[in-house]
């Protein structure tokens, strides 16, 4: 049985480290920053600041300034054997109640009563959510039915507002005007 509350979106664990890890240390509350990230994240910037990303071209606008992941992946792993808990995937925002990865491109989250940010796409799940737990990439990375590759390792957006998101704040999804873009690996 659930109650009211837990069918509204929600925000369910906030996380930030200042030094780039597979996993966040859950946290109180955060700030977003517009057009930066999190402060104090070691991933905040105007340009890419993932490692391989910066490798490749470290002018790259940063268009994953802040992670989102849904807990119900949790419960699915689960499923099989995984245990999985808030900021272990290395998100910043777990969610609850949002089906991130059917959102398309250029969706407006707002977070609690003053931030926001805009969808920018997939995060691609990589080979270091085996080392984190062995097998579990096969878990968030697969195929469908039709043999596409389905990628539930969340999703990557941009500060659009800031202000501070905490555990418990609610999420108000807006969806973009016109032709809606489905999301891609960013």
């Amino acid at each position: 049985m659930t109650d009211n509350r837990d069918e509204q979106p929600r925000v369910i664990a906030v996380s930030r480290d200042d030094v780039h890890r597979f996993s966040k240390p859950v946290v109180d509350e955060v700030t977003l920053v517009a057009g930066w990230g999190i402060e104090g994240d070691a991933h905040a910037g105007t340009t890419v600041q993932h490692r391989s990303r910066v490798a490749r071209d470290p002018s790259q606008p940063n268009l994953r300034q802040v992670h989102l992941f849904h807990a119900e992946v949790f419960d699915e792993v689960a499923e099989a054997g995984f245990r999985v808990e808030p900021g272990q995937m290395g998100e910043n925002v777990t969610t609850r109640g949002v089906d991130l990865l059917g959102l398309p491109t250029g969706t407006l989250l707002h977070l609690g009563d003053e931030a926001c940010v805009r969808v920018t796409g997939l995060r691609n799940p990589c080979q270091q959510i085996n080392g984190f737990e062995p097998g579990l990439l096969r878990e968030v990375l697969g195929r469908d039915e039709d043999g596409s590759v389905v990628r539930k390792g969340g999703v990557m957006s941009v500060v659009v507002t800031g202000g501070a998101v905490r555990t418990g704040d609610r999420i108000r999804v807006e969806l973009p005007v016109g032709e809606q873009q489905a999301l891609q690996p960013v």
